[in-house]
């Protein structure tokens, strides 16, 4: 089981689990940016669109190619758009981009990059995909600095013996190893920021809910007893200071990172 490959073929789950906190870190990703008006671009790992559709919304680009290796993922996301917005979903693999060279003036990766098996090959695939000049980009959580929003959780995993599944390529996720990465692959003017988001749910349920669906949570939660799921659901609220069903609002960082190709 550890040695599968974690994969999201579930757009509705994943809208539960990411969708929203993918938006979130997204906008000020973005904002970050700052993407010239009518650029073309590649979003690379779309999954169910939640960023695809952030993209078209505060950046109006010409075009967008958004590729995903998921058919389910890629049917949640073409219901989120309206006819006739300017995106083609194509399934492909983020290290054989079905992109001729050249061809984008901007390739974006939104929490994709640590699930990548070869992160240099995926970060020289989008480079090779834009243009000279063009802007190659990602946000990933920092999840080996406790940025991850469901840290809370894996944390009180490890202390009952519970190693949650981390994505295969999570050493790309620090500020110094995407630096690391970027002028590697030849891209210059490099830029990186940290990104700190906040979200609020209504009661700790909702918050559970959402962590409940994770690829990277689930095995573990079923190998649990009941009662041994009730303990962790109560160590978590302890760790989040939640007592009862009160809103709750957890925080989660990603770390960004860009670079102009020459």
């Amino acid at each position: 089981m550890a040695d599968e490959p974690i994969r999201f073929d579930d757009g509705a789950a994943y809208e539960l689990l990411m969708g929203r906190w993918s938006q979130l870190a997204g906008a000020q990703f973005l904002d970050w940016l700052a993407l010239p008006p009518a650029a073309r671009c590649v979003d690379v790992g779309c999954g169910n669109g939640a960023f695809t559709e952030l993209l078209l919304e505060r950046c109006q680009p010409a075009e967008v190619l958004a590729v995903d290796p998921s058919p389910g993922q890629l049917a949640y996301a073409r219901q989120r758009l309206p006819a006739g917005a300017p995106v083609r979903w194509v399934e492909g693999d983020a290290m054989a981009l079905p992109v001729p060279d050249g061809d984008a003036d901007a390739a974006l990766m939104a929490l994709v990059l640590f699930f990548v098996p070869d992160p240099a090959a995926g970060v020289a695939e989008m480079c090779r995909a834009v243009r000279p000049g063009g802007l190659v980009a990602a946000y990933h959580w920092d999840i080996l600095c406790g940025g991850f929003p469901l840290a809370a959780i894996g944390a009180e995993m490890l202390k009952i013996g519970l190693q949650p599944r981390l994505p295969p390529s999570v050493a790309v996720s620090t500020p110094e190893a995407s630096m690391a990465l970027w002028r590697h692959c030849g891209l210059r003017q490099l830029r990186s920021c940290q990104i700190p988001v906040q979200r609020r749910f209504e009661r700790f349920d909702d918050y559970w809910r959402s962590a409940a669906s994770s690829n990277t949570l689930r095995a573990s939660f079923d190998a649990l007893s009941a009662e041994q799921l009730a303990r962790l659901q109560v160590q978590v609220r302890r760790r989040l200071q939640v007592s009862g069903d009160e809103p709750l609002t957890v925080s989660a960082r990603a770390n960004a990172i860009c670079g102009i190709k020459a």
